[in-house]
């Protein structure tokens, strides 16, 4: 599915670029909407492989501590970019589902650790195995050294927005 270019005008006609507008980002915005249009998609299938309940939003709270293990709250509210508030729902909602588990900071009596429980291992290494060889096989004409750019420039784009 293309998304629509012509900003909802007539068939074919197309609005002037704003003036002093460079066109490669004007490219790199509409190619950028595409694919986070389809990653929210592709989040929200990952989100129900995992466990039927599990909202979109949390996948990526799991994904973390998949990859970086025990987190205080605080951390992952930075790192996802939402309140304490929101993290606390989620966290929670993840706590019922048996996916995470909280533990008092060995470092700090008063803040606890988050950390995925086995279930909660079990059911996202499933799920990034699948969407790693989905990768692989849409992917699989492509160079590995392409490849390997492509994560490169993500990885210095996502550096880029973090910084404020």
């Amino acid at each position: 599915m293309h998304e629509d270019q012509n900003g909802g005008g007539q068939r074919g006609e197309r609005p002037a670029p704003p003036s002093g507008v460079d066109q490669e980002f004007l490219a790199l915005e509409r190619e950028l909407t595409v694919f986070l249009r389809r990653a929210r998609a592709n989040q929200g299938e990952m989100a129900r492989e995992v466990h039927p309940d599990l909202e979109s939003a949390a996948y990526g709270l799991l994904v973390r501590l998949d990859e970086c293990g025990r987190q205080r709250a605080t951390e992952l509210a930075a790192y996802i970019g939402v309140g304490k508030a929101t993290m606390s729902r989620q966290l929670r909602a993840l706590e019922e589902l048996g996916l995470v588990a909280r533990e008092p900071d060995p470092a700090d009596g008063r803040a606890w650790l988050v950390h995925l429980t086995e279930e909660g291992h079990r059911r996202v290494g499933r799920v990034r195995d699948a969407r790693r060889a989905r990768y692989v096989s849409k992917l699989s004409h492509w160079d590995r050294g392409e490849v390997a750019e492509l994560a490169r420039l993500l990885n210095q784009l996502n550096r880029g927005m973090e910084q404020r």
